[in-house]
């Protein structure tokens, strides 16, 4: 289908008084390029971050090396500056549930899980991904958690399907994970990017099936599903008004790619 052919049926469904995209959550074909190119480089920086990742070293190590190859190849670092934000990336380790700040002083240790975050700018295009990382010896608790998280994004963007609803995203995740007898984070969760930074829909973890925006093709987005060992409960660290923790201090994963919706089904951009 052409965009003008998914506006048009975008068209139909509102008319049946279901709630539908704007047209601009539709890309173009020349932004699907610029935006495919940038989940390209994304994806390399995390697998750069993966050689080198290890016991002892520091988070603020491994936000030196996202930064300087994210230049080298053309690149701009999209969370440094943006509200504020000092790094380059984000590192959550185990009660962290998002946007912990690089540091010097947070030196990996055997048994930690760390959530890395990369977001990336190239030639005014935004790509946005995460990846769990387990440093040294794991306990299954941790383990555990890390695997099922990822079948929850897995099952997440699989129910994403071109004239299905958004919940369905949700629905699929909060079910899979309650049934291993996690909780999700609701405060937090994906969106629309590409153009911009962060962009409509907003993509929540939990939902019912069938409900929700319809999906449609050329949408591009993240599935970032937060899960808890603990309850869902959270907290922000009040000296630097970014790092989320569980408030029960269970420990805490989270997967993310970027996807495009397409006529077959949807397209995972960040890997």
């Amino acid at each position: 289908m052409t965009r003008e052919q998914v506006l048009a049926k975008i068209k139909e469904y509102q008319a049946k008084g279901m709630e539908v995209p704007e047209a601009d959550m539709i890309k173009t074909p020349e932004q699907i390029e610029g935006i495919r190119k940038a989940c390209i480089l994304n994806t390399a920086i995390l697998d750069e971050l993966e050689k080198h990742i290890k016991v002892g070293m520091s988070t603020e190590e491994l936000n030196t090396i996202a930064h300087e190859y994210t230049v080298k190849n053309g690149g701009i670092p999209a969370p440094l500056g943006f509200h504020g934000f000092p790094k380059s990336i984000c590192t959550s380790i185990n009660d962290q549930v998002c946007h912990g700040i690089p540091s010097e002083k947070d030196i990996l240790k055997s048994g930690d899980i760390v959530n890395v975050d990369v977001s990336t700018i190239l030639d005014g295009y935004f790509a946005d991904a995460s990846r769990m990382f387990m440093v040294g010896k794991v306990d299954k608790v941790k383990k555990d958690l890390v695997a099922i998280t990822k079948e929850c994004l897995r099952r997440g963007v699989e129910a994403a399907q071109p004239w299905a609803h958004l919940d369905d995203i949700g629905a699929a995740v909060s079910a899979y994970a309650r049934k291993h007898g996690y909780s999700v984070v609701v405060e937090f969760g994906g969106h629309g990017v590409g153009v911009e930074f962060h962009e409509s829909p907003f993509v929540c973890h939990v939902g019912k099936k069938g409900e929700g925006m319809v999906l449609a093709p050329g949408m591009i987005f993240t599935v970032e599903p937060m899960i808890n060992t603990g309850k869902a409960d959270i907290y922000v660290d009040a000296e630097n008004e970014w790092t989320v923790y569980t408030r029960d201090g269970g420990q805490s994963a989270q997967w993310e790619n970027t996807i495009l919706i397409t006529e077959n089904g949807p397209e995972v951009l960040t890997y």
